[in-house]
């Protein structure tokens, strides 16, 4: 691991600091005296805890466990986090990997990618992208709903008066907690089954309402239909890897708290704080904690659960995936026209590749030859089919776009496109009103070998940002990344992008081609079908 020392002193001079001056003060002044155990506005808050308050805290905990472990596995996809969108190499900030990229030969994004060991990420092992996605976003939806049920419920009822402080003295009692925890001076607690103490309370309060939504808000900003959509939203943090950097962050601050707060339940009454939290009585008997061990266990058994499906049962957890998620994020995503361009002083300096290269004879014959023998090949569904060669598509209409890369893998960059936009072929060939998908098929092979392959719905085919590129930032379209001809639909993620392409067929469903999932990511990798996100 390799983190740049400007970002580690950033990241850890605050907490530095802040124990600093909790000693000084001891040494020079002297502990703080701490607020009165009883406090008279205390007297109107709840007392206890409710079952729904219960029930809603152990399933957070479950969710949140997978969601950081299916991240980290995300993560190690492209184990490098930046603070710029270009994501060229060496800039980065955070390098979870030994390797630095090599300059004396190719290196994708995806021999990029890192082991993960089972017992720490989900599904575990290497690029297992597709399926990690799966289980975060199924895990994001069901922690995001138990999330929205319990502010409900804190605000429909007094509990909110536990973590909501209603005045600023909470700030000099939190600060005096501080400075006997941090000097290992443990304070008299008082009774948590009636109130929390400040420091406690503004802990609660900061995880519950600045974490979580950090989490929910700062994870769009890398969905590439939803940030071209509203072109302000991946501005707010400055752009899309500085969105997933504080994704990260956010995390890391969840592992910290858990932490923290599991040694604290430990070292200021076990039994007394699982009895409060389990089974919601104020007292020393063992139920507490012999039903929160079967809770733990439930969730190692969920863990190891969702790890076997992941490796024996990939397509259901696909499906499912589909089933569930899919719905909910259309409300957001499928209506996204997206129109976002930059401008020529935006364009990335470094731009990584990714994918196998063609190694066939028909394309390495082709390619040794300039592809003036290249012939586009449109057929299936349509009343006019054809074939063109590079010549062809460049007496067409050529549109050009500037426009930001989001890679399934994380990575981002800014390149400048020219080619013919997909709409003026559609309405070349005109598809049969049955025509509802166009496959593109490459001169390139899969990861597991075979013939790659990927479909977009017609609709998207027609998207004014679609378009067939032949050039890359003003030049002819480099082999590695895709020459001939490659796909560019900037409100999907760049595993949707087929490079190399040798034919395009217009189909009645998606569902008729390889596998029936819609591309070949998505039938041998279990890739989702929410290639907008």
């Amino acid at each position: 691991m390799r983190i740049r020392l400007k970002t580690l002193l950033l990241l850890v001079s605050p907490f530095v600091l802040l124990v600093a001056a909790a000693y000084w003060q001891w040494a020079i002044v002297g502990l703080p005296p701490l607020p009165h155990s009883f406090q008279p506005h205390l007297a109107a808050q709840p007392q206890g805890f409710p079952i729904w308050l219960r029930a809603t805290h152990y399933v957070n905990f479950l969710f949140l466990i997978l969601l950081i472990r299916s991240g980290l596995q995300i993560l190690m996809d492209h184990p490098r986090l930046y603070w710029n969108v270009h994501c060229t190499p060496r800039t980065e900030w955070l390098r979870l990997t030994p390797i630095e990229v090599p300059r004396d030969r190719v290196w994708t994004a995806k021999k990029d990618s890192r082991y993960l060991s089972p017992w720490i990420g989900l599904p575990g092992r290497r690029h297992t992208v597709g399926m990690a996605r799966h289980w975060h976003f199924l895990s994001a939806l069901f922690w995001v709903v138990n999330g929205g049920v319990f502010v409900a419920l804190l605000f429909g009822t007094e509990q909110w008066r536990r973590l909501v402080p209603t005045s600023w003295q909470i700030v000099p009692d939190a600060w005096a907690y501080f400075v006997h925890y941090a000097t290992f001076h443990l304070p008299p607690e008082p009774d948590s089954f009636q109130h929390y103490n400040a420091l406690q309370q503004l802990t609660y309060f900061i995880v519950v309402f600045i974490l979580a939504p950090l989490a929910i808000l700062s994870g769009p900003s890398m969905s590439p239909a939803l940030t071209n959509r509203f072109q302000w939203y991946p501005r707010l943090p400055g752009n899309r890897q500085i969105g997933r950097s504080l994704h990260f962050l956010v995390m890391g601050a969840f592992v910290v708290f858990l932490v923290a707060h599991v040694t604290m339940v430990a070292v200021t009454g076990l039994a007394r704080n699982m009895n409060h939290i389990v089974v919601g009585t104020n007292d020393t008997r063992a139920i507490g904690l012999y039903l929160g061990i079967l809770g733990l266990a439930i969730v190692v058994v969920v863990n190891a659960l969702a790890h076997w499906m992941a490796w024996k049962r990939p397509r259901f957890v696909q499906h499912a995936s589909k089933t569930i998620v899919t719905p909910v994020m259309s409300v957001l995503l499928d209506r996204a026209v997206p129109q976002a361009e930059f401008s020529t002083e935006d364009i990335s300096p470094f731009f990584w590749a990714n994918g196998k290269l063609p190694i066939g004879d028909d394309w390495n014959t082709l390619a040794a030859h300039g592809f003036k023998d290249y012939r586009l090949k449109v057929s299936g569904l349509v009343e006019n089919p054809v074939e063109l060669s590079l010549d062809d598509l460049r007496r067409m209409n050529k549109k050009t776009q500037i426009t930001l890369h989001h890679c399934i893998q994380g990575w981002s960059g800014i390149a400048q496109w020219g080619g013919l936009p997909l709409i003026d072929l559609v309405g070349l060939v005109r598809p049969k009103p049955e025509a509802r998908a166009v496959v593109f098929y490459s001169f390139g092979e899969g990861a597991e070998g075979g013939r790659f392959y990927d479909s977009l719905s017609l609709e998207n085919a027609r998207h004014p940002q679609t378009l067939l590129a032949y050039e890359m930032n003003s030049e002819s379209l480099p082999v590695l990344h895709g020459a001939p001809l490659r796909l560019r639909v900037e409100n999907q993620l760049g595993f949707k992008m087929v490079k190399w392409i040798q034919a395009i067929e217009f189909i009645e469903s998606a569902r008729s081609v390889g596998k029936g999932e819609g591309g070949y990511n998505e039938d041998n990798e279990y890739f989702g079908e929410l290639a907008n996100i």
